[in-house]
């Protein structure tokens, strides 16, 4: 349990400190950056499916057309959820992007319910209904909606949602995924090579180590929130997932000076209030269950 904890704890953490790491590769194009992040992550999961020795279980499983077109589908959205976080960090929306991760949950308790008939506790609807007032009131002030926010939320809560159905495990499905979009990425990188504007073996060794370094800060981070997942109870991996938004807005405010006005304080301060429910309200219900 203890270890659960700290791998748990260091997943978040790791994902937390994301901006710092994607802010030093500031100077190479986001598309470009995925595309690294991409190619690197499914060489490494290539590596581990070896290890691991998972290698005749998934060829059964991915023979199944079914498997197929949900994978499909699976790496567009965590491909588009990626672009789109790596975009907004190096132009300057860290914290909106932020309130993305804090939207999530959330998100993925709504889609559960509409797609897997899953059932709501009363107040559980609370925090749910707190946080769609506090989207509207940032849209209100901003005067549009707050689409990276939103589009990092539905994007990696529709990916949970369709890992959450197929029978693969995480190490088969992120081999999987990746593989999905590694020739597209292979294709982007000779093409920008090519083109003479690409960044790798072109902006000294640094940015090609942390552009290498992309696949081991996606697949490490993953691999110990596998761990987590099954030693420690969903509850407490799902209360302590907030440490990433939190680290990540901290970082944008605190770190690069993200301009914070009280109209957007006062909308993230009312979806913070709806986690704090939302947390309270399942570790009181866990413990209720507990006693039974």
């Amino acid at each position: 349990m203890k270890r659960g904890i700290w791998f748990a704890i260091g997943t978040y953490v790791i994902w937390g400190l994301f901006p710092i790491y994607w802010r030093w590769l500031q100077h190479v194009p986001a598309l470009e950056l995925i595309a690294h992040r991409i190619a690197w992550s499914f060489l490494i999961m290539l590596g581990v499916m070896t290890i691991t020795h998972r290698w005749g279980r998934f060829r059964e499983q991915i023979a199944s057309p079914r498997i197929r077109w949900t994978f499909l589908l699976i790496a567009a959205l965590i491909g588009v959820n990626w672009l789109v976080y790596v975009w907004a960090v190096n132009a300057d929306y860290i914290v909106e992007a932020s309130l993305g991760y804090f939207i999530n949950p959330l998100v993925s308790v709504t889609l559960g319910v509409v797609f897997l008939k899953e059932r709501l506790r009363p107040w559980q609807w609370v925090p749910v209904g707190l946080a769609a007032i506090g989207v509207i009131f940032l849209a209100l002030q901003v005067g549009s909606l707050p689409w990276i926010s939103l589009t990092l939320a539905f994007t990696f809560g529709t990916y949970g949602l369709l890992k959450k159905i197929t029978p693969l495990g995480p190490i088969q499905g992120m081999t999987l995924e990746t593989g999905i979009l590694f020739p597209f990425a292979l294709g982007w990188l000779i093409f920008t090579q090519v083109r003479g504007d690409g960044a790798f073996l072109h902006t000294g060794l640094t940015s090609d180590l942390l552009m290498a370094g992309a696949g081991v800060v996606t697949t490490v981070p993953l691999l110990m929130f596998a761990a987590a997942a099954q030693a420690i109870p969903l509850s407490l991996v799902g209360i302590l997932q907030y440490l990433s938004p939190t680290g990540q807005f901290l970082i944008g405010v605190l770190v690069f000076g993200e301009a914070l006005s009280v109209e957007r304080l006062i909308g993230f301060s009312i979806v913070w209030l709806a986690l704090i429910i939302f947390a309270v309200e399942g570790w009181l219900h866990s413990r209720r269950f507990a006693r039974k």
